[in-house]
């Protein structure tokens, strides 16, 4: 049985990174192990790593209950937005970009009406 999976991202600032990711997208700090951290939200973890463990540009698709509530959000902190909320018939999502290039997708169910996003890769 799985119990969980957490992603892991190394990052180059540590600092920057957890100021980012509690100051701007809300999560919380778990633990701090020196070079390395874990932040949650919602009981979803990340790790950040800084200088191993990975490599820049990973693409994490974070699901939710209400995109448009997170993005309001994350636009009034501030934060790196790549592209606006958009339908899909996977899912109507958007996605930000932290300080070290990766890429989160927030998403939640479709919305109903056409699916005609255009996907920013």
């Amino acid at each position: 049985m799985i119990e969980n999976v957490t992603p892991i991202l190394r990052v180059e600032d540590l600092e920057a990174s957890r100021r980012y990711y509690i100051k701007t997208l809300g999560f919380s700090l778990d633990w701090d192990a020196g070079t390395m951290i874990s932040v949650s939200r919602d009981h979803e973890s990340i790790m950040l790593c800084e200088g191993g463990q990975g490599q820049p540009g990973i693409w994490l698709y974070i699901g939710v209950e209400d995109a448009d509530v997170f993005f309001a959000e994350f636009l009034a902190k501030g934060a790196h937005i790549r592209s606006l909320p958009q339908n899909f018939s996977w899912a109507y999502e958007f996605q930000l970009e932290d300080p070290d290039g990766h890429v989160l997708r927030f998403g939640s169910e479709p919305k109903p009406g056409p699916a005609d996003g255009v996907f920013k890769s």
